[in-house]
């Protein structure tokens, strides 16, 4: 069984190289496969319209679902991952899970964030005038959120783009949290909800909370951690890093097992399709 334990990237098992108790683990279990979208299905991009899914990447995660329950976890809205796959016939849970759709059952959408569209619109407003002067800055407007991204903007003034978004959070101070990511700061509201929550919610929803189903969450970013939470001690996290990345230097997580990068994440989709 997982632990709640939390480890440097650097000690972690590699889910390809390290495979013998993962393997048993799946083939004495159901897998449910939960997957990031941005960094895990994708690359990281400067800009994130162009994170498209490769034809190579699509056709193994459809193959994968034809064999097990999968369901993509984005911190994105729901649409644009559609969109960005060109695939509509998984599980798709967006906006850290507010905004979960399904084949068989259409858009299940979460009211807890319903309050809060008048607020990020405003928000959003006040950091395309904040920060248009900002070379490099990229506002990402979403359906339960607004992510600011600071990958293009020039070291000496990313110092600037956090002061930002500290003064948005000092004005809503019960209202917004930031979660921070790769490059970006994401600005939500301050709910009970998260990756891990939504993680746990589709496994009841789909009738996969059961001894038999072994849950397999495979993702990137800092949000992906709640899943890792969520699933300990009843399922499996995998982190995508390189421990060599500065980005990620030092971190500690609470998955069991690494893949370096996206085409890591490819290949172990593919093996466990098959």
């Amino acid at each position: 069984m997982t632990s709640t334990a939390r480890s440097g990237i650097a000690g972690l098992p590699h889910a390809l190289r390290d495979a013998d108790a993962l393997a048993e683990q799946t083939r004495s279990r159901r897998s449910a496969v939960f997957l990031d979208y941005d960094g895990t299905l994708t690359p990281i991009v400067d800009r994130p319209e162009d994170a498209i899914i490769s034809e190579r990447m699509r056709d193994v995660v459809q193959a994968l679902a034809c064999r097990f329950p999968v369901c993509v976890v984005s911190g994105r809205d729901r649409p644009v991952v559609q969109q960005l796959m060109g695939v509509d016939d998984l599980i798709v849970a967006g906006s850290h899970g507010f905004d979960i759709w399904a084949p068989n059952g259409g858009t299940i959408e979460r009211e807890e964030g319903g309050d809060f569209a008048e607020l990020l619109t405003e928000l959003t407003t006040r950091l395309r005038d904040e920060v248009g002067s900002v070379e490099g800055a990229l506002i990402e407007p979403k359906r339960s959120s607004v992510a600011l991204h600071y990958r293009l903007v020039p070291e000496p003034r990313r110092p600037q783009i956090k002061a930002m978004v500290d003064g948005v959070l000092a004005d809503h101070p019960e209202r917004l949290r930031v979660t921070p990511g790769k490059m970006v700061y994401e600005l939500q509201p301050k709910l009970e909800w998260d990756k891990g929550r939504a993680v746990l919610y589709l496994l009841e929803a789909l009738e996969l909370d059961r001894e038999d189903v072994l849950p397999i969450y495979i993702g990137d970013d800092i949000t992906d951690e709640d899943a890792f939470r969520a699933l300990s001690g009843r399922g499996i996290g995998i982190l995508v890093a390189d421990p060599a990345d500065p980005e990620v230097a030092g971190r500690s997580t609470a998955a069991q097992y690494l893949l370096s990068d996206v085409q890591e994440v490819e290949q172990f989709l593919d093996g466990l399709a098959r």
